[in-house]
């Protein structure tokens, strides 16, 4: 059964993710006003035509000072800054989250500005896709995904449980996580892949590839290297720490792999790829 219906959700940032969630909440009927905001016009005009949000605030401020949960749904890098605007909302009520893919800044700055116990919570819901914008929003992207909220002892425990409800309520499966577990793994699953997959994509450019040489393994590798760039910019700055030690790992696996097919060695390549069927497996299943 979905909770209550919320009198007045905001949504900072109204692109694929914010105007999913403002159709998801929409769609199950838990909200009875949803106010955008957003730096474009045209973003926020969209929204309003699809459906996504029902009214426009100016800034962040504006709309939590009469919101009873506030959603930061913008790239990594805008989050904490708007978080410095709605703390000085007066809004004791106001809960607040955020969508982004990285959670030690974000979760860190927050415990900094807001007294304890702490009404903002971090969010990563795992769900998205290359195609970027309102008009792509759509009430179900949420369905049969894990979200990771954060989990911490300076949280209010009612904002928390707000915030957790929020993602069950349109679909979603809440995993509990630190903000300091949350990127190291984030790293290794999302961050690095993203990376590998931009950089394979853009040597097979390079080297003269056109589309009658490339196979399906090529297009599900580089499938997110179709993304916004900006977007993955913020993501690898803030978490850049961890990101790096990732892509020390995968540097010294990549030079093993050099050291075995050099030398010849079917037996060791055989073990290779057989630690990445393994590893696969256990990470997948």
């Amino acid at each position: 059964m979905n909770p209550p219906p919320l009198d007045r959700v905001a949504i900072v940032g109204v692109g694929l993710l914010g105007a999913s969630l403002g159709l998801a909440l929409k769609a199950r009927g838990l909200a009875a006003q949803i106010v955008g905001v957003g730096r474009r016009k045209v973003s926020l005009d969209t929204a309003l035509e699809v459906g996504a949000i029902d009214a426009v605030a100016p800034n962040p401020a504006a709309a939590a000072a009469e919101a009873d949960l506030l959603i930061v749904a913008t790239p990594a890098a805008l989050v904490v800054s708007i978080l410095d605007e709605v703390r000085g909302a007066n809004n004791p009520n106001l809960v607040v989250t955020d969508v982004a893919s990285t959670k030690v800044a974000i979760c860190g700055h927050a415990a900094a500005i807001w007294p304890a116990p702490r009404r903002f919570v971090g969010s990563h819901p795992m769900a998205g896709g290359e195609k970027f914008g309102p008009e792509h929003g759509r009430p179900d992207l949420y369905e049969d995904t894990v979200c990771l909220v954060e989990e911490s002892s300076e949280l209010d425990p009612v904002a928390r449980a707000a915030v957790c409800r929020l993602w069950e309520s349109v679909g979603a499966r809440v995993v509990s996580v630190s903000p300091g577990e949350h990127d190291p793994i984030l790293a290794r699953t999302s961050h690095l892949p993203h990376v590998v997959a931009s950089a394979v994509a853009a040597l097979a450019a390079e080297g003269g590839a056109g589309s009658l040489f490339v196979g399906n393994g090529f297009r599900d590798l580089t499938r997110i290297a179709d993304s916004r760039p900006e977007v993955w910019r913020d993501i690898c700055l803030t978490n850049r720490t961890a990101l790096l030690e990732s892509l020390s790992g995968l540097d010294a696996r990549l030079r093993e792999f050099a050291a075995i097919l050099a030398a010849g060695d079917a037996g060791r390549l055989d073990a290779f790829f057989e630690q990445g069927r393994e590893g696969r497996r256990k990470v997948i299943e």
